[in-house]
């Protein structure tokens, strides 16, 4: 293989380092030690779902179009794919010139265009997702066993145990590694992208359990050993999309602040745009029919008392774990105040934009906004959310700028209308309605500014990583073939250019399909990406 590309999601040297200095991860040591290693910058916003592209495009958001897990048509929405993504990924570029790629697990990638070589999607895509070649998915499972997008329990009512969930991280782990080898083996590619993502997922949902953490790793670890021994890779680049760390601010409830200052008008029960988790139980097509107690939560929450007012009654007498066990979720559900999308001015659509829409008329569907409001409202939210302050005299936000001074290119339309940029990533984002403005952050742990990147091979000694960014890994990765860039790309190579940018054809990513897939909205609601 002239070159792997090991992508560990959100990697960072707060992590990594630990593990190398207890000899947990020596493959991966032994990378960083021999070869040229620094931070590698994130984009905004630092998610899985909008980064990964950013990375194998070389491009920003404002033109591959991908801002978040969900995509917007007015006020319905659905989980994005590799249909959303409008600039050319990095293996069709190499195809181009007459060079083939093995792909596995990469993030918004299914259902993936013909190339030459195999692809198998990462998150985002349905359990049992279209691959290339068609029924590539059923040869590997053949080959090498089980292969799961998901832990086997999403999409099920099943909790599953802490040990159960780290055997399943390294069993997905080592599938992955498995798959990746068995297709270098059957289609000898001259680029291969193999991709890990528990190493973020731990993070999410077993906050703070470092031999957990250290378990997924040094799994991690084996398999990339095992990956290099396999294929001899010439050039081996280790990227992540962004990093991870402990979250030392508040959480910060962007739509209950906006509801504050007359913006957003809120609904209770029925009504205002669906949760995930009514998407996911089918109550959108009747499916379900609501229980007695479900009923009963809903009409409470019509006189005002919703499931955040009690949520709040029963933290302050240290009750609301023991009643989160016991009560049913869909209980809770039916008690939640949401936003009302069409009534209200401005909105938060989901946090991982980290931005808010307005409602603007004649763009949105029931858009009370109009074209002479529209500019003095973004002035107007500017100086609120450049203003805001943490209980402790913080400021929340490093940035806040309208949409166009942080995204270019053709789908700039596509993003939230105003940005805003958590202070070092350390206030977390909230885009529900709840009793108060400020509280506790969701999640102790979540994504940080610095990811990694680390080149070894010929051609890597004369890298520059100072300032590297998300961007560079596309145009680097060519740069290391000896192939131009594109034109359109953001980013730079991090090694020296041989040859002049072109402009390659248009590409051509087909007509938008829908993902519709309720395992895929299930884990990505466990993992705290989709609100609810």
């Amino acid at each position: 293989m002239e070159l792997l590309l090991v992508g560990i999601d959100a990697a960072c040297a707060g992590v990594t380092d630990p593990l190398a200095r207890e000899g947990r991860i020596p493959t991966l040591a032994r990378l960083f030690d021999d070869g040229e290693r620094g931070p590698l910058r994130s984009q905004v916003p630092p998610w899985t779902a909008s980064a990964w592209p950013s990375l194998y495009t070389g491009t920003n958001p404002g033109k591959h179009g991908v801002f978040g897990f969900l995509t917007f048509d007015g006020y319905d929405y659905d989980v994005v794919n590799a249909t959303h993504v409008r600039e050319r990924p990095l293996w069709h570029t190499l195809d181009h010139h007459g060079l083939s790629s093995v792909v596995v697990n990469v993030p918004v990638t299914g259902p993936p265009e013909p190339f030459d070589g195999a692809l198998i999607p990462g998150y985002t895509a349905p359990e049992n997702p279209p691959c290339h070649p068609d029924g590539l998915l059923d040869e590997v499972r053949e080959a090498v066993g089980d292969y799961r997008v998901y832990p086997d329990w999403t999409g099920t009512d099943r909790t599953p145990s802490r040990e159960e969930r780290v055997s399943a991280y390294t069993r997905l782990v080592g599938q992955r590694g498995s798959a990746f080898r068995y297709l270098a083996d059957r289609f000898d590619p001259d680029f291969g992208f193999l991709q890990f993502q528990q190493s973020d997922t731990v993070f999410h949902e077993l906050p703070g359990d470092d031999e957990a953490v250290a378990a997924v790793y040094e799994r991690i670890d084996r398999e990339i050993r095992e990956t290099i021994e396999a294929t001899e890779p010439r050039i081996v680049v280790v990227a992540s999309d962004h990093g991870m760390g402990e979250y030392g601010g508040y959480e910060y409830r962007v739509n209950e602040h906006l509801r504050r200052e007359g913006l957003v008008t809120g609904t209770r029960g029925a009504g205002g745009m669906p949760e995930w988790g009514d998407v996911r139980d089918g109550a959108l097509a009747g499916e379900d029919t609501p229980g007695l107690a479900e009923r009963a939560m809903a009409t409470a929450a019509s006189v005002g008392i919703t499931s955040q007012r009690i949520a709040g009654v029963l933290s302050t007498l240290r009750l609301a774990g023991v009643v989160q066990r016991i009560v049913p979720e869909d209980v809770v559900r039916a008690g939640i105040e949401r936003v009302d999308f069409p009534a209200s001015q401005v909105y938060m659509r989901s946090r991982i934009e980290c931005g808010v829409r307005i409602n603007l008329a004649g763009r949105e569907p029931a858009g009370v906004v109009s074209d002479e409001e529209y500019e003095p409202l973004r002035d107007r939210l500017i100086e609120l959310f450049q203003s805001v302050e943490t209980p402790d005299g913080d400021p929340v936000f490093e940035r806040v700028a309208r949409r166009e001074e942080v995204f270019d290119g053709p789908r700039v339309e596509d993003a939230p209308d105003v940005i805003v940029v958590p202070a070092d990533f350390d206030q977390f984002l909230s885009a529900q309605l709840r009793e108060s403005v400020f509280g506790e952050p969701r999640e102790p742990y979540n994504h940080k500014w610095d990811g990694v990147i680390a080149l070894s091979g010929p051609g890597t000694e004369s890298a520059d990583l100072a300032g590297a960014h998300l961007f560079d890994v596309a145009p680097t990765v060519l740069a290391l073939l000896d192939l131009p860039a594109d034109e359109r790309m953001d980013g730079r190579s991090l090694v020296p250019e041989s040859r002049e940018r072109i402009t390659y054809p248009a590409w051509d990513a087909g007509d938008r399909r829908e993902t519709a897939d309720e395992t895929v909205e299930e884990h990505l609601e466990q993992l705290g990406y989709l609100d609810s």
